[in-house]
């Protein structure tokens, strides 16, 4: 039994985009990779979605057996709005997840990722088709979300009840961030926030990190996804109309801003609301929680070299040894694919400062490397 890992190619959105990789340089990329023999991606991303052809089908197996690559996870979504005369019901987004999942299985995949809003009446639906065909659904457990609230809790206490092996949960390694990514302070300054503003919330963040403070270790936004966090802080700030248990942790990032932060404008509050978008996740609730893990979803947002190692990189907002140590005590035998998601911290500069997604991988992969066989 060992940890395995993948590349999501969600980490190559970038390249796909302005068509300097397709599909087939994706799987040769992540197959170049020492010790990579996983592979997840989005359904919308490359698939052809809803439907693909047999002959995208047949060149898609030809290209796994080509690559030796293992097809782990199709993440799927949830998109409500997508007609323009209704929005979609419980009933319709079940029969959608039930079409994933037999897409999925059709592809060789062996598990279905669901984003973490997806209800889950929504997954129960599927739940059947899952089992009648040996696949898993997982839940997306992402940042704000920690590992002991709602979110899990109700997907454990159905599996518990039901007795299904068909539903689990897709741990999102953002939830370990405990402070915000430098690269996404560095893109907000250059939207204008000030170093000041910047600076006070890594404090903030590090301090209730190392124990120094506990000023955000009581707040719980656990039903909140990361999206809805901002918009309603973005609410608070022009109207004030938001939900009343959200009121006094925004007024107390309004304060922070406004007491320690001379000559502040309104991004600065968005930069201080970043502290509220981390599930500060304790490592240790994974031990009781591995029945239930589908795989890991390996988020990072960029990868600096480590001070005094030249060639060994880390991501200096996320813990990757403490969950990773905690994986190997226990004996986990499954996957970790590879998530970046920094390059759109660069995306507002010019072409010559697009950051290399493909580099970024490979040091990830390095990182993840060195903390499983160390």
């Amino acid at each position: 039994m060992a940890i395995k890992r993948g590349v999501d190619f969600y980490s190559y959105q970038q390249a796909q985009f302005f068509g300097q990789m397709n599909l087939e340089q994706q799987m040769k990329e992540a197959a170049s990779i020492e010790g990579v023999t996983g592979i997840e991606m989005l359904d919308e991303q490359a698939l052809h979605y809803p439907d693909p052809s047999p002959e995208f089908v047949d060149q898609w197996y030809e290209w796994l057996a080509k690559y030796k690559l293992e097809p782990v996870t199709l993440d799927v979504f949830g998109d409500v709005l997508q007609f323009r005369d209704h929005v979609m019901s419980i009933h319709e987004l079940g029969e959608r997840l039930m079409h994933d999942v037999r897409l999925a299985h059709r592809l060789g995949f062996k598990y279905v990722r669901t984003l973490a809003t997806t209800p889950l009446e929504v997954m129960a639906l599927a739940v059947p088709v899952a089992e009648e065909l040996g696949m898993r659904i997982g839940k997306e457990i992402h940042a704000p979300i920690p590992l002991n609230g709602q979110y899990v809790k109700e997907i454990v206490d159905y599996v518990d009840k039901t007795g299904t092996k068909a539903l689990g949960i897709v741990p999102d390694w953002g939830i370990f961030a405990y402070r915000p990514s430098e690269v996404t302070l560095d893109w907000y300054v250059r939207q204008g926030a000030k170093r000041k503003t910047c600076d006070l919330v890594d404090k903030l963040c590090m301090d209730t990190y190392t124990g120094k403070s506990d000023i955000l270790s009581n707040i719980d936004l656990s039903l909140y996804s990361a999206g809805n966090v901002e918009s309603f802080f973005h609410s608070y700030l022009n109207n004030r109309k938001v939900p009343q248990e959200l009121i006094p942790v925004f007024q107390m990032m309004e304060a922070l801003v406004k007491d320690n932060v001379k000559d502040y404008t309104d991004i600065d509050f968005e930069v201080m609301g970043q502290a509220l978008l981390l599930s500060r996740a304790n490592p240790d609730n994974l031990r009781k929680l591995m029945p239930y893990i589908v795989n890991f979803h390996g988020k990072f947002y960029n990868m600096s070299e480590v001070p005094g190692h030249p060639g060994e990189y880390e991501d200096k907002s996320i813990d990757y040894a403490g969950p990773i140590q905690v994986l190997k005590e226990v004996g986990y035998d499954g996957y970790i694919n590879t998530e970046y998601e920094g390059q759109r911290r660069f995306q507002d500069r010019g072409v010559e400062d697009l950051i290399d997604e493909a580099d970024q991988v490979r040091k990830h992969q390095g990182m993840m490397k060195r903390l499983i066989e160390g």
